[in-house]
């Protein structure tokens, strides 16, 4: 890289529009948008989508609920010719779904393009050519007045080859290619020149396409390019300005946003930003934009994963796992701070509030997710992601100390394999550190006399069998001192809770005993059983197992 790369390369001039008004504006409805996915999205595949993926392109979109759809190059090749036949011959364009089909100025191709048109009811012909200094000097070798004459003609030959067919509703789109690095003074002749052609009028309108075919400027200067431009063509009340942000820059959705501020009516993109070079407009990103601030944008992505799947396979190419909204990962928090903080969110939303989550800008059921994925772990974890899953998924409360003292399982094993835990993996961790399935449940009965409990079990207890009786306050009480006894350790209850797991006939108890053993360490034990009861002394065996004694420490040193 040069030292000082303003020898090679020269800062995008500012528009100075002094008294613009767009960084006052407020979105609140969605533009008119139209689909380049089976065109310009198409173009930029290394390998060109075959007629049946483009039907199942042109199904999917029209079921996401676009109105306008750029289908093809008609004249750049028989697939994307015998496409459009396809679609009108065999009745698959919606009564109210519009096709759109580009091409250059140049009188065969517009002949070609028209001419693949025929009987459709209704249809967007787009005409372009390059505008920019730099294409007129070096690959035009034409004059301004030339790139007038070069639009306008070809304007007309719309204008008379449409007049010959009057059975399809025509509309006419024009874009000064590369309009983005073009003077504007320059672009508003052309196009005013284009629209002295096809004298649109507020009923019956044409569409202005302003491209940043490539992106050079930060998206506030191409606003500012964009309200310019609004306000000093001609007709501009019949009128549709569109916008084609690239993203070159990666600010394409960023220049969308300020450009429907800055007066734009329409945006054309791709769904996830296919597109040459980095991509188009990712119509995804703009429209979701606009759904998690109140709008509605008139595109329905509430199945956002088959319409992934979809595109992928249309396209033959994956959608990163961090894109925005959609990716695999993008619901997903690793971090343990950002886990507490949804956990507990969670816990706080009631059903019908204002969605305000932390690192969740929007619900993922609104787009047909799950929360299965919102929370997991893997080293940065913490534990209330850790107990997150465990009750979304096996329906666990831990309790908060609990919590951190299984996190420290977690972490000593996440230390040793490295790699992300599932709630499975998780779940069988628990199991395997509790003792969920080994603890024998123990035989016991009991009956009670003036307010005290007597106890007589036979329990298993790290695999020597014992005979108890005792008596205490409750079955807690009178088990832990005939246990404490049997095993010659001190063990006393700190805290316990239970509650249920599963419905109907499949429910069991589950219960959590916070223990002291030896006056010393102190540890959970967790007990699982259809019986309440059971379920609580199987958990004091499970933690008194968890302690080693010390007879067992010294060994083990």
């Amino acid at each position: 890289m040069l030292q000082n790369p303003s020898t090679k390369y020269r800062a995008f001039a500012p528009v100075r529009l002094t008294d613009r008004t767009w960084p006052n504006v407020v979105i609140t409805k969605p533009p008119v948008w139209c689909s380049v996915d089976l065109r310009d999205g198409n173009q930029a595949l290394i390998e060109p989508m075959d007629i049946d993926r483009k039907v199942q392109m042109f199904e999917q979109l029209v079921k996401i609920g676009f109105k306008e759809i750029e289908v093809g190059f008609p004249s750049a090749s028989q697939v994307e010719f015998d496409f459009m036949r396809k679609l009108i011959e065999e009745n698959r364009i919606p009564d109210d779904v519009t096709v759109q089909v580009l091409t250059q100025a140049r009188e065969h191709l517009i002949r070609r393009t028209f001419e693949s048109l025929q009987g459709a009811p209704r249809a967007i012909v787009h005409l372009y050519n390059a505008t920019a200094p730099v294409m007129r000097r070096v690959v035009l070798n034409m004059s301004e007045d030339e790139i007038v004459e070069l639009a306008v003609t070809n304007a007309q030959m719309f204008k008379d080859i449409a007049a010959e067919n009057p059975s399809t509703k025509w509309t006419f789109q024009y874009s000064p290619e590369m309009y983005s690095d073009t003077e504007l003074e320059f672009s508003k002749r052309v196009i005013d020149a284009v629209t002295d052609v096809w004298q649109p009028t507020p009923e019956n309108k044409c569409i202005i396409n302003l491209p940043t075919t490539v992106e050079h400027s930060t998206p506030n200067i191409f606003a500012d390019m964009v309200e310019w431009t609004g306000r000093n063509i001609k007709r501009r009340d019949s009128v549709v300005i569109s916008v084609h942000p690239h993203n070159d820059r990666g600010t394409g959705t960023a220049a969308a946003e300020l450009s429907l501020m800055a007066g734009a009516d329409r945006l054309e993109g791709c769904l996830f930003g296919n597109g040459e070079r980095t991509g188009n407009l990712d119509v995804v990103n703009v429209a979701l934009n606009m759904y998690i601030q109140g709008v509605n944008p008139g595109l329905d992505f509430s199945n956002i994963d088959d319409i992934r799947a979809t595109v992928e396979h249309c396209n033959q190419l994956p959608v990163h796992p961090r894109h925005p909204y959609v990716g695999e990962l993008v619901y997903t928090s690793f971090s343990g701070s950002h886990q507490d903080a949804i956990k507990k969110a969670f816990a706080d939303r009631k059903e019908g509030d204002i969605w305000d989550m932390p690192y969740l800008p929007i619900d993922p059921k609104d787009l047909g997710r799950s929360y299965e994925a919102v929370i997991r772990v893997n080293s940065q974890s913490g534990k209330g992601g850790i107990a997150y899953l465990l009750e979304s998924e096996y329906g666990l409360q831990l309790p908060r100390r609990l919590q951190i003292e299984f996190s420290q399982v977690v972490q000593r094993e996440m230390d040793i394999s490295g790699k992300e835990l599932s709630a499975a993996a998780l779940w069988e961790l628990f199991q395997r550190e509790y003792g969920v399935n080994t603890v024998k449940a123990p035989q016991y009965r009991l009956s009670e006399a003036d307010g005290v409990v007597s106890m007589t079990a036979e329990v298993e207890v790290a695999g020597r069998k014992h005979v108890l009786e005792s008596q205490g306050t409750g079955p807690i009480d009178a088990f832990v001192q005939a246990l404490s006894a049997a095993v010659g350790r001190n063990v006393r209850v700190l805290n316990y809770s239970e509650h249920a797991i599963g419905e109907g006939a499949n429910a069991k108890a589950i219960a959590y005993v916070e223990l002291r053993v030896d006056d010393g360490q102190v540890c959970y034990g967790v007990g699982v059983d259809a019986n309440i009861v059971s379920a609580s002394l199987r958990a004091i065996i499970s933690g008194v197992q968890r302690v080693p004694s010390a007879a067992e420490e010294v060994a083990t040193a």
